[in-house]
């Protein structure tokens, strides 16, 4: 894969239970939650058509008929379906069991908890794949500064270098967080353990073999995690299309 090249494929990780969304997902799952009158999961898949993506794959567990019914429904990307109905496996043992139908090329992986804005700073996908460098990487995460974000109350997640390698929090805050989405080599879900396990497993690999990188969004993030984050995503959003 070259520097400027984008990936192919992605992986949605839409299986989780959404409990801090609650009550909104008594009935539904989190990616169906709307925000300004568009389901969450499709702020994502819509930014990986425009962004090239041609095929993306999308784990299922809770309210899975839910989801599989509006996903047939999308024309782009092309959707495959991870099937997690028997357990839920968490964000890195949903990547794990799906490792087969994402193939050998580096992939982009999204949460779809949160709604990215590029606001001129440049197309998130497009900026992560241009900062990509195989032989350097296993994961590249996409970060941004506290003060570019809506709907987030910790104290950051990563510090960078000037290398742009990161590592996490070590003190009581952090200059960045992360936003969900990444650019991931498939190699690094070589000899994962099989069931539920974080991407945080994934990353801790990288991060001990110097391949942990960051990259920074100069737009604004949504943190769309709970009904306070919801209702911050939507009056943002009204005051973008009113401007």
């Amino acid at each position: 894969m070259t520097k400027s090249a984008l990936p192919e494929t992605a992986m949605v990780l839409a299986a989780g239970l959404g409990k801090r969304m609650r009550p909104l997902t008594d009935h539904r799952p989190k990616p169906l939650v709307e925000v300004a009158g568009k389901p969450l999961i499709d702020y994502t898949l819509d930014r990986f058509a425009a962004a090239g993506v041609r095929r993306a794959v999308v784990n299922v567990h809770y309210f899975a008929d839910m989801m599989e019914a509006h996903l047939a429904e999308r024309t782009a990307p092309e959707i495959t379906i991870s099937d997690e109905r028997g357990l839920l496996l968490e964000t890195g043992g949903g990547l794990k069991k799906a490792a087969p139908l994402l193939g050998d090329a580096p992939i982009f992986c999204s949460n779809t908890d949160a709604i990215l804005l590029d606001d001129g700073a440049g197309e998130a996908c497009a900026n992560l794949a241009a900062q990509w460098r195989e032989d350097d990487m296993d994961a590249l995460l996409l970060l941004v500064s506290p003060e570019q974000a809506s709907g987030y109350e910790g104290k950051g997640d990563f510090d960078m270098g000037d290398d742009a390698r990161i590592a996490f929090r070590s003190g009581e805050s952090a200059s960045y967080i992360y936003t969900g989405l990444q650019i991931l080599s498939p190699r690094l879900l070589e000899g994962a353990p099989e069931g539920p396990f974080s991407t945080r497993l994934l990353w801790d690999k990288a991060l001990a073999e110097g391949r942990l990188y960051g990259a920074v969004h100069d737009g604004f993030w949504m943190h769309v995690g709970d009904p306070e984050g919801l209702k911050l995503a939507e009056a943002r959003l009204a005051a973008r299309k009113g401007a």
